[in-house]
């Protein structure tokens, strides 16, 4: 299996965070790339820096606006008077906002759906970077491997067309799913984060052509709270193509093994020429943001069941934070689904 890796990404490490009323380290570090890596050496896979994709490939996805915002942003808040560490945004706009800002500071606003995905000096070339990852996982798989893993970071599937959020700057596997587009007729995400993807969700939310499957800690009461809900189906040409599983925070491993298996029988429905799978190690019972409790060997018998469903596939990492454990979920996962 071809891994994607750009070590250029280890310069994004965001320190702010604010959970409930409280500034804390921010959960994105760039501690989880070695915790990552430590379990592709494990399994004795290396990993390639991909080639840079073009503005072209990045705009299959998200705006204009929101890449140049993304760009320009550091810059920009830099010649703010007294400017802090990090872009983060303070005032946010309503639906019923309809003007473009011109400030940085309105922008950062309108672009950014939260305060847990700040901007740093080198947060636009660490995006761009698991950017690439992500393309080039998938345009290994159109060129005939069977599966690619792109390891990402920052992490993407928070990210809508115009709006970052939840530790997330663009949407890297949106782009690897738009990628996979460009070469099968039909493409299938299916999205195992604890959290609910719904930047992915709103990127396809109107297509028949992009299955989107995600299982996920019912927002009721866990991020990202307004959006993840089973009522949500899809809208115009692609109603019925969206499939949200929200499950409750005690999940274990059988529970959230029966909800992957229902997911992955709406796939097979569809019969999509490639999956994009977003992988997030976070609903693991050691995981720091605890949304749920499933083992190592729930993470095994996931990835065998993937891999049994057969379908050319990328894999981008998504969440997945700082414990040791980390590393032997993301074993746990590519045992499984390597059949070793």
């Amino acid at each position: 299996m071809k891994c994607f890796y750009a070590r250029a990404t280890e310069a994004h490490d965001p320190v702010f965070r604010l959970t409930h009323g409280k500034i804390l380290r921010n959960a994105e570090q760039a501690e989880r790339a070695r915790l990552l890596l430590a379990g592709l050496d494990q399994l004795s896979l290396g990993t390639e820096e991909p080639p840079e994709a073009d503005r072209a490939a990045l705009e299959a996805v998200h705006t204009p606006a929101l890449l140049d915002f993304l760009e320009t942003a550091w810059d920009d808040w830099q010649k703010l008077p007294n400017p802090g560490p990090e872009v983060v945004p303070n005032v946010f706009p309503r639906a019923s906002c309809s003007t473009y800002p011109t400030s940085v500071v309105g922008k950062a606003g309108w672009h950014m759906g939260d305060t847990s995905a700040p901007i740093g000096p080198h947060s636009w070339e660490a995006t761009c970077r698991a950017a690439d990852c992500a393309i080039a996982a998938a345009d290994a798989v159109i060129a005939g491997d069977r599966a690619a893993y792109a390891l990402c970071r920052p992490a993407g599937h928070h990210t809508t067309a115009d709006i970052a959020a939840g530790h997330c700057l663009m949407n890297n596997s949106a782009l690897a799913a738009a990628r996979l587009r460009t070469a099968f007729d039909k493409v299938a995400t299916l999205d195992i984060d604890v959290h609910h993807g719904n930047g992915t969700q709103g990127i396809f939310y109107d297509r028949n052509d992009v299955l989107s499957v995600s299982i996920h800690a019912d927002p009721v009461d866990y991020y990202p709270f307004f959006v993840g809900y089973a009522s949500e189906t899809g809208e115009g040409a692609g109603e019925g193509y969206n499939l949200n599983i929200p499950l409750p925070r005690t999940t274990t491993d059988d529970a959230w093994i029966a909800a992957i298996e229902t997911g992955l029988a709406r796939i097979a429905e569809f019969r999509p020429g490639a999956l994009m799978l977003s992988l997030g190690l976070d609903a693991h019972e050691s995981d720091p943001l605890k949304g749920m409790a499933v083992s190592w060997d729930g993470f095994r018998r996931a990835g065998a069941l993937i891999a049994a469903a057969g379908y050319p596939t990328v894999i981008v990492q998504e969440g997945g934070y700082l414990s040791e454990d980390l590393t032997t979920s993301l074993v746990s996962f590519m045992t499984g689904y390597l059949g070793r």
